[in-house]
């Protein structure tokens, strides 16, 4: 069966470096879809500046007619703190047959033993790493330990199994940052070309990151 993408992330907002790692593993991967999910309350970073169901309609925007792309909004709908492991095993049990692959950048994967109960997302998933320059993947401790165990090369093993693997692949590096794009925006500049013109339009129209929404 061909798997399901989960994409998860603050996307305040998002921009076309999410965006293009989602389209190059989506293909990589053969995925069946890739799911957006914006985290309401996410538990390891300071709370995002844009509203949750701002955040939410700027994905939905950016995302509009892409085949396989799709909005998961149950993040933004649950009370509480936006944990992974929570939303996969949502996600589990409604497809309980279905691989489904974790996509995180490599920032974010080396991080990934802080997370909450993170030894159960291989159970739930498995782990689909962007490797982008200028990072490392890890070589010892926790998570070259993991790598080492449950690393594979061959995009098959994501399909015989419903989880339990980790996949690193180099995606096109776009030097895009959210936390840059909100103090150009902070700043008066146009963010034209780092984020598509639905989202330039909705943070226009919205003005959440303008200087007086950010004090």
């Amino acid at each position: 069966m061909s798997p399901i993408g989960i994409f998860g992330g603050t996307f305040d907002p998002i921009h076309f470096g999410h965006l293009r790692t989602a389209f190059e593993l989506m293909q990589v991967l053969e995925l069946e879809e890739l799911r957006f999910v914006p985290a309401g309350d996410p538990p390891h970073r300071d709370s995002p500046l844009a509203a949750a169901g701002l955040r939410l309609a700027m994905v939905r925007a950016a995302i509009a007619g892409q085949p396989g792309f799709k909005a998961d909004d149950r993040e933004v709908r649950r009370d509480g703190p936006s944990y992974t492991v929570t939303t996969l095993a949502e996600l589990r049990a409604e497809f309980p047959r279905r691989p489904v692959c974790l996509v995180v950048g490599m920032d974010a994967f080396l991080g990934m033993d802080r997370w909450h109960q993170w030894r159960d997302i291989l159970r739930l998933a498995h782990v689909a790493v962007a490797h982008r320059p200028g990072w490392r993947a890890p070589t010892e401790g926790t998570l070259g330990q993991l790598l080492s165990e449950r690393g594979t090369d061959h995009v098959a093993d994501l399909r015989q199994s419903e989880a339990g693997s980790v996949f690193v692949h180099p995606v096109t590096q776009l030097e895009i940052s959210s936390t840059d794009l909100r103090n150009i925006i902070v700043s008066g500049r146009d963010p034209r070309y780092l984020v598509p013109d639905a989202v330039c339009e909705i943070i226009r129209e919205t003005g959440c990151y303008s200087q007086q929404a950010t004090r």
